[in-house]
């Protein structure tokens, strides 16, 4: 029992960081040889995308959902196990319609 309290927060944070080390360590790698062959290592740079908006958002609309399940189930006296699933879909539906419509403003 001991043994399994030291040993998977020890194995987890070990994966992570080697995760973590392989990836920047290959990165640094293809960026070296880019540079060895001419290559500006600034041309594969990922664009700006929308994602981090559209978590953000999505994840709005789950707490909005939450705390609107929540009240109806007060206020009302509906079943939690139905009133919670509703509000959380429909709300973080919500945020990613908000999130398209934004989308199609910003490419205009």
């Amino acid at each position: 029992m001991i043994v399994a309290e030291i040993l998977v927060p020890f194995i987890v944070f070990s994966a992570m960081f080697g995760s973590l080390f392989v990836y920047l360590t290959t990165r640094n790698r293809e960026r070296l040889a880019m540079i060895e062959k001419g290559m500006d290592p600034r041309t594969f740079k990922p664009k700006f995308n929308r994602l981090g908006i559209k978590v953000g958002l999505l994840a709005a609309g789950v707490a909005i959902g939450i705390l609107m399940g929540q009240f109806i189930t007060h206020t009302t006296g509906m079943l939690l196990d139905l009133s919670m699933p509703s509000m959380i879909f429909l709300f973080g539906g919500l945020g990613l319609v908000l999130d398209h419509y934004l989308a199609k403003k910003e490419e205009k």
